[in-house]
């Protein structure tokens, strides 16, 4: 009999967030995948579970997938959590889940944390049709991606490192119209969480008059 995959999400800041599901499958299952065993032990740890830990992370998860398979197959129940926020976004999730789905396993993924979901209800701006893009291409291909998104009549919501935010906004600003709306939201779930709303100019403007840290969202309204 075979056993079950559960994609688990964990906090993208503060720990509370962190449901008693979550943690009743994490100390129930017989291992657990992770991104970085460092960052998820100082999880694991706060809630009192102690099960193995095995990495699986972008460089490593074509080799590990077979074998996690296997274990599932021959009874194991296993999880894989990231570093924060769901598993499969814009984190490693979709190949486990793809091999998941082609040998037929039984998988679960838990409701829980993803970073884009508050801020995109924070933003004030139309949330019945959105498109998640999450993180832009890091070199070649951004400005392309961004024109294709600019013809898209929907909202539109974008994850942005603090050292490419203020390029991005003003590539924002050339492709979707100086008169965009935009809302940037930071820091989400943690101390010095923060939201600023306005046009593409005034965001280009706050972002360059500090300097930004923790992960960005960026939501931008897109609607005709």
């Amino acid at each position: 009999m075979s056993g079950i995959l559960y994609f688990v999400p964990t906090p993208v800041g503060n720990l509370e967030d962190m449901t008693f599901r979550a943690v009743k499958v994490l100390k129930e299952v017989d291992y657990i995948l992770c991104e970085d065993t460092r960052t998820s032990g100082i999880l694991l740890k706060h809630f009192e579970i102690s099960k193995p830990l095995r990495a699986y992370h972008l460089h490593n998860e074509h080799q590990v997938t077979e074998k996690v398979i296997q274990d599932v197959k021959d009874g194991q129940c296993i999880a894989l959590i990231t570093d924060a926020g769901t598993p499969g976004i814009s984190d490693p999730g979709y190949l486990l889940a793809k091999a998941g789905t082609d040998h037929g396993l039984n998988m679960i993924c838990l409701p829980g944390a993803t970073a884009f979901v508050p801020a995109l209800v924070v933003s004030g701006l139309p949330n019945h049709d959105f498109y998640f893009a999450g993180f832009l291409p890091p070199k070649k291909g951004r400005q392309t991606k961004l024109k294709q998104l600019a013809q898209q009549k929907n909202t539109i919501v974008l994850y942005e490192s603090p050292h490419k935010i203020n390029a991005t906004l003003e590539q924002i600003k050339t492709f979707f119209g100086e008169e965009t709306k935009v809302s940037l939201s930071r820091e989400i779930s943690k101390k010095f969480e923060e939201t600023k709303r306005g046009t593409i100019q005034e965001l280009i403007e706050f972002s360059q008059s500090k300097t930004l840290k923790g992960e960005i969202v960026l939501v931008i309204n897109n609607h005709i």
